[in-house]
């Protein structure tokens, strides 16, 4: 039967349009002078928007590292209360120019990609703001499960700022 080839390339053509660009949303810039070093290791998701990816997590973590490739490997954990069991999910980051420049696409599925920026970092890599590749996609990040109430509000008011729905913000249980 020929229908093989057809539900293959809708299913093709409909990853392909699931797949966003890497860059940053319309008005909303990655920061300079990042350090990827600095950047490496465990992050704990203190909010997020929801997305499908993460629907209903909780004590969502994501551990950064370097690859041999001059990458950064990337893998997110995430624990399923209605499913009893932990999530797990492996995926490789890139630059999509300069390394000092905190925007780069990753993947966790093949060829391809989604756009990492990070739009707002402390000066001592403990809090992190990161947009994916439109308004959709928000996260605070926080080297402790926690942030102070004044890290979160000063954070809020960056994303509100930027046109984010931050009422929509889902506050991760840790």
């Amino acid at each position: 039967m020929k229908l093989w080839p057809v539900v293959t390339g809708v299913a093709i053509a409909l990853t392909l349009v699931a797949c966003k660009s890497p860059t940053p949303p319309k008005g909303v810039q990655p920061i300079s002078g990042f350090d990827a070093s600095r950047y490496l290791g465990k992050w704990y998701e203190v909010a997020r928007l929801e997305n499908r990816f993460e629907r209903g997590l909780e004590q969502v973590t994501a551990t950064y590292g370097k690859r041999s490739d001059g990458g950064i490997s990337v893998l997110n954990r995430g624990y399923d209360p209605v499913k009893n069991k932990w999530n797990e999910s492996e995926g490789k980051a890139y630059f999509t120019g300069e390394p000092t420049t905190a925007a780069l696409k990753v993947s966790f599925f093949g060829p391809f990609y989604g756009g990492y920026n990070v739009i707002r970092l402390d000066d001592k890599y403990q809090y992190a703001l990161v947009s994916g590749p439109n308004r959709d996609y928000l996260w605070i990040l926080s080297r402790t499960p926690t942030i102070p109430d004044a890290v979160k509000q000063d954070y809020l008011n960056t994303a509100r700022s930027l046109g984010f729905r931050v009422d929509q913000l889902v506050w991760v249980k840790q």
